[in-house]
C-alpha cells in the first residue's frame, strides 16, 4: 500500500479519494450478482451503447493480476476509478455505469469534457441513455457496480488491490492496471481498454491525436520549451507539508509532453522508486531547483501564503515568481486524471499560466 500524500487542506489524495471499502463478503457478492443478472441495469438498458463490431475475439489482456481473456466483444462495459470512463467514452462507448466525481467535478459529478462527449454521443446524464452513476468515496462500489451487469470492467487506471480485483471478477472480467497502481501512462490505459473493447485501431488514433494536439499547442507557447519543472504539493507552516510527483505519475508526464523537463532534483532523487510521489522536508525546500514549480491549492490566499512561507518561500522558482498554483479544482482534475479528453480541455486552461511562469523563470 501506498502512503497517502499529506493533503490535510483541501485535497484527499487519490488514495483517499479512490480508497478501497471494506467491501462484501463472497457469499453476499453473489447474491449481488444474481440479483443484478435478474433486474438488468440500476439506470434500465439504455446506456451501454456498443462499440461498432471490430477486433478479433476472444482477447487476452495480461496485467499486474494475471491475464483476463474477453470471449467477445463487450456490449455492456461498467468502469471503476479515475479515467477508465473518459477513455471508453473517448472510443464512442457509453458505459453502463461508472463513478462519479467526488472531487473537483459538476453538480452532476462530472466534468466538462465528460458532459461534452456524452452529448455528442446522445447519452447527456439526465437523459434516457445516460449511464448509471455510483459514488466510490467510501471505495469502489461493489454492490452498484455488479447492479449494472457488465460485461467487463474497466480499471486499467486504478489502485486495485488483489481484494478488490478479485471480488470484481465475480462480477464480470476485470482489465486491471499492468504494473504500477495508479502509475498507468493514459495512452497505455487507453491501449488496453482498446484491445479489451475491439477498438485497438481506434485507441491508437485517439493517442496519436491527443498527443498531435498536446505538440502543437505546446508549440504556440515557445516560453516553455526546455524549461525545467518541479509538480508538487505545498502545504505552507508544516515542516513535512512538501511532496513532489516523479517520472511515474501522468501530472510531470504531461508535462514533459509539453516540451518541459523534469528537474534534475527529482529524477535523481526518485531513481529506483516505484511511488508517484517523494516526500520532500520544507527544510530543503530550497534545493529544490527548477526553472517552473506547478502545484495547486484550494485558494488565492494559499498561493500567497505559499510564497510567505519561510521556508517554501525558499524554493529557487518562486523566489523568482515562477509560481504555477491552480485554484481552480477541475484544471488540478484534469491533470490529476489525464485522460484522452481531460488533456484538450487542460490545454487550453494550463498553457497561458505555464508560459507566463517560464517567461519570468527566463529573466
Amino acid at each position: 500500500m501506498r502512503r497517502p500524500m499529506s493533503t490535510d487542506f483541501t485535497q484527499p489524495s487519490r488514495r483517499t479519494l479512490l480508497r478501497t471499502g471494506a467491501g462484501l463478503g463472497a457469499a453476499a457478492l453473489s447474491a449481488v450478482v444474481l440479483a443484478a443478472c435478474s433486474t438488468g441495469t440500476a439506470n434500465g438498458d439504455a446506456a451501454g451503447t456498443p462499440a461498432v463490431s471490430g477486433g478479433t475475439f476472444p482477447v487476452t489482456v495480461k496485467h499486474a493480476f494475471g491475464e483476463t481473456v474477453i470471449q467477445k466483444q463487450p456490449q455492456r462495459v461498467a468502469t471503476v476509478a479515475w479515467v477508465n470512463d473518459d477513455i471508453a467514452i473517448a472510443l464512442g462507448v457509453v458505459p453502463v455505469g461508472l463513478p462519479k466525481i467526488e472531487w473537483g467535478g459538476n453538480d452532476k459529478g462530472s466534468s466538462p469534457w465528460k458532459d461534452a462527449a456524452l452529448e455528442k454521443l446522445g447519452a447527456s446524464f439526465g437523459s434516457a441513455k445516460a449511464p448509471a452513476q455510483y459514488s466510490e468515496a467510501d471505495g469502489i462500489n461493489f454492490t452498484e457496480v455488479a447492479k449494472t451487469s457488465p460485461d467487463v470492467i474497466l480499471a486499467a487506471y486504478s489502485g486495485l488491490s488483489r481484494e478488490d480485483y478479485d471480488k470484481l471478477s465475480k462480477i464480470a472480467p476485470v482489465i486491471a492496471y499492468p504494473e504500477l497502481a495508479w502509475g498507468t501512462p493514459w495512452q497505455e490505459a487507453t491501449a488496453l481498454i482498446g484491445k479489451a473493447m475491439g477498438k485497438e485501431t481506434e485507441a491508437a488514433g485517439l493517442v496519436k491525436s491527443v498527443e498531435s494536439q498536446i505538440k502543437d499547442k505546446a508549440a504556440a507557447h515557445s516560453a516553455i520549451a526546455g524549461k525545467s519543472f518541479i509538480f508538487g504539493n505545498l502545504e505552507p507552516g508544516k515542516g513535512d507539508g512538501v511532496n513532489v510527483y516523479t517520472a511515474s505519475d501522468n501530472r510531470p508526464r504531461f508535462l514533459t509532453a509539453t516540451g518541459m523537463t523534469l528537474a534534475p532534483v527529482v529524477a535523481d532523487k526518485a531513481k529506483g522508486s516505484k511511488e508517484f510521489f517523494i516526500p520532500w522536508s520544507a527544510e530543503k525546500a530550497n534545493e529544490l531547483v527548477s526553472d517552473v514549480f506547478v502545484t495547486w491549492v484550494p485558494d488565492d490566499k494559499t498561493t500567497d501564503a505559499i510564497k510567505k512561507d519561510p521556508l517554501l518561500g525558499q524554493i529557487p522558482a518562486i523566489k523568482n515568481d515562477a509560481l504555477v498554483a491552480f485554484a481552480d479544482k477541475t484544471v488540478t482534475l484534469s491533470l490529476s486524471a489525464s485522460s484522452p479528453l481531460s488533456l484538450p480541455w487542460a490545454l487550453d486552461n494550463v498553457l497561458d499560466q505555464l508560459a507566463a511562469a517560464a517567461q519570468k523563470a527566463g529573466k
